[in-house]
């Protein structure tokens, strides 16, 4: 299990562009997920899918 390596990589904020905390893997599959950035201090939610990240269409209540 150790032996395969994955591609990873870390979440732009949609907004500003800047990093956040968040790093997904090539198999990582986020819906609705509620991305924090520290450098805007927003919380947009995203998709990703096979390392391609899509703004979520479903408004926040």
């Amino acid at each position: 299990m150790g032996d395969r390596k994955t591609e990873s990589g870390w979440v732009p904020c949609p907004v500003c562009g800047g990093r956040t905390h968040t790093k997904v893997c090539e198999d990582t599959v986020l819906i609705n997920f509620p991305l924090y950035c520290p450098k805007c201090k927003r919380v947009t939610r995203i998709n990703v899918v096979q390392m391609k990240m899509v703004l979520s269409k479903e408004p926040d209540a």
